[in-house]
């Protein structure tokens, strides 16, 4: 199995990238936690990876924290949460905001998560409550666009359409993710980067 990969990073598609390791270029799929720390294209970073293998498909996570790997691995262990849902937990909110969840015990604001209803988040708080404990998880701090090593990227005309797109795949049906792009646009100027755009319109969407 790779846990961990150091490499150059030569794509930004969130929630895809693809790392140049020696030569070999490998595709991984990242929360939005990770994408907002992520280095500038052509720069190098250190990730590690959860490796799933299916039938038709062998698929590497991303992670640039430690922590958030563990708290995946928790989470596609809990009945009903699979890689795909975990990566959209894991990019709707902040880890250190998933666990007050839990500990909270509040359903209201992990159900606004696209493919998390209310039996789903109900069960996640009693199955990921005992795992919090047990895997004694650090608060962590939220992922902050402007932390040391974030990207600088210059705006472009696509960028609302990249947003969009990035948002589509974590789960939110078309029409949510134009309208919460247009607002963040509307907010943060028209010259936003993509990982500007996606973090307020995540925030509006979730957060409410």
């Amino acid at each position: 199995m790779i846990g961990r990969l150091t490499g150059e990073v030569l794509e930004k598609q969130p929630p895809q990238l693809l790392l140049d390791v020696n030569g070999v270029g490998y595709e991984l799929e990242a929360s939005m936690n990770t994408f907002y720390k992520l280095p500038a294209q052509g720069e190098r970073v250190t990730l590690h990876t959860h490796m799933v293998v299916r039938e038709d498909a062998q698929l590497l996570y991303a992670f640039i924290d430690f922590q958030e790997r563990v708290l995946f691995r928790a989470l596609i262990k809990t009945n009903g949460v699979g890689p795909k849902l975990a990566l959209a937990i894991l990019s709707g909110i902040s880890s250190e905001e998933f666990i007050r969840c839990v500990h909270n015990e509040d359903s209201a604001t992990l159900v606004r998560i696209p493919g998390v209803g209310k039996k789903t988040a109900e069960r996640l708080i009693v199955e990921m409550k005992d795992k919090l404990d047990r895997l004694e998880i650090p608060t962590i701090t939220e992922f902050r666009l402007g932390a040391p090593g974030a990207a600088s990227l210059a705006a472009l005309p696509d960028n609302r359409a990249e947003a969009e797109s990035a948002l589509v795949a974590l789960g939110y049906k078309p029409v949510q993710a134009t309208r919460a792009v247009e607002q963040a646009a509307s907010s943060l100027g028209e010259d936003a980067a993509v990982e500007e755009l996606i973090r307020q319109s995540l925030k509006s969407m979730v957060g409410g």
